[in-house]
């Protein structure tokens, strides 16, 4: 990558076809799953009663029970102590449009409910709702399931002329109730009649407060900008050009990766297994639930930014600094975050369904004309804002892979590890990366952990993994790589090109690293137990 983009001056539709690839394979592997929800209504759809956890007159499966109305939250180590269900993962996805499907929400509180709009060439499907977690390794509990339903073909799509947005005008297929259903991330599978495919549409359930939690936030408007369902994408279209691509996207339309997951597998699920096998105290939300609702951190205990989260409003980051200099801590578990710069908007089926991102055509945008901030990068005039006075470390190229190399093993992160300095870790830096950058505003004190030499299109750089902390207490941890979240699930020698071939040794770094924090964060502001001691001139020389 060259300097201009690496600044964030240029695009990346070759990432696009690499995320493709990525998500694809981890399906392949069986990696993980998404959340579910949303609002009533109807044209005379049909009705699902979720909240018994069965639908009306139909079959009742999975474990319906009623939590406790004296628990504050979410408990984990109960819901976790389930049956799980390893039959969750697809494994006859069919032909492109055999069924698929989108929810009109994509969080809804528990007891809420939402609609659900299906396609199919099928007669009939069926609805199964999987919680996904831990569940003693199966990953998934089934939590409701659909009776038979009528299948019929949605209309075609169209294209908006003037963004290249494209758009559904679907009937409502049914309206599913989440009562008794526990907050978490869920993957709706889809299944049609005579096994001609199966789909997921993904939804969260969402917590109403956070105080004391670690918050999973699903980074839904991320696996949006790279949704290319329709032909178009927030990076091209159907020519494989920037200029063709998707001004503004919407959330009305099934996701094209990973047979409807979005980015969730590669980039979320391994996480949530190991958050929830941990037992600590969780709460869950979306990128747009943190946006839209200023208080939804207040009080928790540490904020999780996963795998790749790279699309955020002003808002969202506003609340995340705000949750930070209070006290949250705050853990990015991948790389390239918080760099476009979006808005979200109304579609026709609610508030906050249509993302916005001109990048370097923001001038064009009406919204930016009517005094709305530019959707461009963060880091980029007018009205740049850098993400690492957030992050601690700055977004640096595309693409790399290259080994992660340990720098300061003494660090409490690596406790347990065994990694020497110097240790090497094939693969596990890609295939973007971030650095600290002290020419870009840098909260000190700041650590890093790890500093790895990469060459990016012929530039020669590293990769760092960093933690520094605030006054108010907050610890903020940031890997500086992409591949994180998958590490969590590698297994083997990496010989089979699996996880980017990802081998065992990076699995057990990356778990115990992420297990010391997740227990470390968990606990309360980690920067007075574990203060941040600013080692940049030592790694890099001068300030």
């Amino acid at each position: 990558m060259d300097e201009h983009t690496a600044r964030g001056g240029g695009d990346r539709g070759g990432r696009r076809r690499f995320l493709a690839i990525a998500t694809g394979a981890a399906t392949a592997a069986g990696l993980g799953a998404v959340a579910g929800c949303t609002d009533t209504g109807g044209h005379g759809e049909g009705t699902a009663d979720g909240n018994k956890g069965g639908d009306k007159g139909g079959s009742r499966t999975g474990d319906g029970a009623q939590p406790s109305a004296a628990a504050p939250g979410l408990d984990v180590r109960a819901e976790n102590s389930r049956p799980g269900n390893a039959d969750w993962r697809i494994t006859r996805a069919g032909p492109a449009r055999a069924v698929e499907g989108f929810a009109d929400r994509v969080s809804v509180l528990p007891g809420e409910s939402f609609g659900l709009y299906v396609s199919t060439t099928a007669p009939r499907f069926t609805v199964s709702a999987y919680r996904m977690g831990w569940y003693g390794g199966a990953r998934a509990r089934l939590v409701w399931r659909s009776e038979a339903l009528p299948g019929v073909r949605q209309p075609e799509h169209t294209v908006d002329a003037d963004t290249r947005m494209v758009r559904t005008r679907w009937a409502r297929t049914l309206t599913v109730g989440t009562q008794y259903w526990p907050e978490g991330s869920y993957l709706l599978r889809l299944d049609a009649q005579g096994g001609e495919g199966q789909r997921y549409v993904p939804v969260t359930v969402r917590s109403a407060a956070t105080a004391g939690r670690t918050v999973v936030v699903n980074a839904v408007a991320t696996w949006q900008a790279y949704n290319r369902w329709g032909g178009y994408g927030s990076y091209d279209g159907p020519s494989g050009g920037y200029a063709s691509r998707s001004l503004s996207v919407s959330f009305d339309r099934p996701y094209e990766y990973d047979d409807g997951a979005g980015l969730f597998l590669v980039y979320e699920a391994p996480l949530i297994a190991l958050a929830e096998r941990l037992g600590i105290p969780l709460a869950y939300a979306t990128t747009t639930d943190v946006a839209r609702e200023k208080r939804l951190l207040e009080g928790a205990a540490a904020a999780l930014s996963l795998g790749h989260d790279e699309y955020w409003s002003p808002e969202q980051r506003a609340h995340f600094t705000a949750a930070r200099d209070a006290g949250t801590n705050i853990a990015v578990l991948g790389a390239n975050c918080c760099f476009r710069r979006i808005r979200l908007e109304a579609s026709e089926l609610g508030p906050d369904r249509v993302l916005v991102c001109y990048k370097s055509s923001y001038g064009q945008d009406p919204g930016f004309r009517r005094g709305h901030p530019a959707t461009v990068d963060f880091r980029s005039a007018p009205g740049a804002d850098p993400e690492s006075s957030l992050l601690g470390v700055i977004y640096d190229g595309y693409p790399v892979d290259a080994p992660y190399v340990v720098t300061h093993p003494g660090h409490w992160l690596f406790e347990g590890t065994g990694a020497r300095a110097g240790d090497r870790f094939e693969h596990l830096v890609g295939v973007e990366y971030d650095r600290v950058n002290t020419g870009f505003p840098t909260p000190r004190p700041i650590e890093i952990l790890a500093h790895s030499p990469v060459v990016c299109e012929g530039r020669p750089s590293h990769q760092d993994t960093a933690y520094y902390t605030v006054a108010g207490g907050a610890g903020v941890f940031a890997t500086g790589t992409m591949r994180w979240v998958e590490a969590l699930d590698a297994t083997g020698d990496g010989s089979s090109g699996r996880n980017h071939g990802l081998d065992a040794r990076s699995g057990a770094l990356t778990t115990r690293v992420t297990e010391n924090l997740l227990r470390v964060f968990a606990a309360g502001p980690a920067g007075r137990s574990h203060p941040a001691q600013d080692n940049v001139a030592a790694v890099y020389g001068g300030s």
